[in-house]
């Protein structure tokens, strides 16, 4: 089966399209080789995949005939990622959410009420 099909017939990718441009983009490999969408998989490969900055690594276990449900994934991938690069995937979620991209506007009065607390508990504020 080819590799772009298996990643989203185990939810990987929510479409196909998708799956094949990332191979494209080289965020996928096989047995550590960046491979084409068209490249076939087989049982016991070895595929790494690059999905929200985050490197998740899976051994094809069964190919199978038609997208599963997500309660039958695991019949047919078995999930090798090291649990440190989850545990990095929620740090750089809990970061973006602090981030104010430029160009937002200006600072909401929630937003000024936050600044003003945090800059009244900085090392300036003792008082002598």
């Amino acid at each position: 089966m080819r590799i772009d099909k298996y990643l989203w017939h185990v939810r990987y990718f929510k479409t196909r399209s998708v799956a094949s441009r990332a191979c494209k983009k080289g965020q996928v490999k096989v047995n550590d080789q960046v491979v084409k969408p068209s490249r076939e998989v087989f049982p016991m490969d070895e595929v790494q995949v690059r999905k929200n900055q985050i490197d998740l690594q899976l051994t094809v276990l069964d190919i199978p005939k038609s997208r599963v449900g997500a309660k039958l994934v695991d019949i047919y991938r078995k999930d090798t990622t090291p649990k440190e690069v989850y545990e990095h995937g929620e740090l750089l979620k809990k970061t973006k959410e602090h981030y104010r991209k430029k160009g937002t506007g200006r600072p909401t009065k929630k937003d000024r009420r936050d600044i003003e607390e945090y800059l009244d508990e900085g090392p300036s504020s003792v008082e002598e």
